[in-house]
């Protein structure tokens, strides 16, 4: 056995020069695409951090922090190819007579992109809008990525939602003109107050100052359902000031619960002027 591999070293001497020499090359092509991605993950992460002491638009940020790694990245795996002895011309030549099928194989993916980039110049929102819309969830915008957009519902969640889904569905933005709808939803104890109750939220609502009136941002009452349990479920949909918000839901239920006790009508689980009374008169003769 010994002779056998001494031939062999002896008949071909450089085949370990050679074995070293390809070695040494494709650690160093591994080099350059491990430090390319720290570095790119370097450049996003100072990008990022840039925009944000500019004060630039936060809808920007996660978009050119992502388009900047990937073309730090690209360039490393171009140059570690390169390294190893692979003609990165004839790579990209395949990958051109290829395009055809890859274009069809990620005709889903290069859509969002597509989508994620007209979203980020046209700008229909921006990070912090309240949208809603047949392809995206009602809620805040985040952050619009390069495949995604996130968006965080009422009720903490967050929503990924493909930039394709949002771009060819109407999305309403309720942020842009510095307005917001408020929902309030209230319990009605019976049906047959159902119109009262209305009347009197109706008038409720007209003497809130918070609320905005016209003929497009027009308060609403409205039934929205009638539980199998009895009753009815009351919805008040106003627009408010942005700043007025968070305060304006609450202020809304509470008056509209006082509106209607007022007028002796049953709000579930809240009883009316006339309940209190009687309930004060019998803990007194008690």
């Amino acid at each position: 056995m010994d002779d056998f591999f001494n031939r062999l070293f002896h008949l071909q001497p450089s085949l370990l020069a050679t074995v070293t020499h390809d070695v040494l090359h494709l650690i160093v092509a591994i080099l350059i695409v491990a430090v390319g991605w720290w570095i790119s993950n370097r450049i996003a992460q100072l990008f990022a951090n840039m925009l944000v002491l500019s004060h630039a638009d936060p809808t920007l940020a996660p978009m050119l922090a992502g388009i900047a790694a990937w073309a730090v990245r690209v360039i490393a795996i171009v140059a570690s190819l390169s390294e190893v002895g692979i003609a990165t011309a004839s790579v990209l030549a395949a990958l051109g007579a290829a395009g055809l099928a890859i274009g069809l194989a990620l005709q889903g993916t290069l859509q969002n992109i597509a989508a994620g980039i007209m979203l980020l110049l046209l700008r229909p929102f921006r990070a912090g809008d309240v949208i809603e819309g047949s392809g995206a969830a009602a809620g805040i915008v985040r952050e619009v990525g390069l495949f995604t957009t996130r968006i965080e519902r009422g009720d903490g969640n967050d929503v990924f939602v493909p930039n394709s889904q949002i771009w060819s569905n109407p999305v309403i933005n309720y942020s842009s003109g510095g307005t917001q709808r408020v929902d309030v939803t209230i319990d009605l104890a019976r049906r047959d107050q159902v119109d009262t109750a209305i009347a009197e939220l109706k008038k409720m609502v007209a003497d809130e100052p918070r609320v905005l009136a016209g003929t497009t941002l027009a308060p609403t009452v409205a039934v929205e359902s009638y539980p199998s349990k009895g009753g009815a479920r009351l919805r008040i949909a106003a627009w408010v000031r942005n700043a007025d918000a968070a305060y304006a839901a609450d202020d809304l239920r509470a008056h509209a619960r006082n509106a209607l006790a007022s007028a002796d009508l049953a709000v579930a689980g809240t009883p009316t002027l006339r309940e209190d009374s009687e309930m004060d008169a019998a803990l007194s003769h008690s």
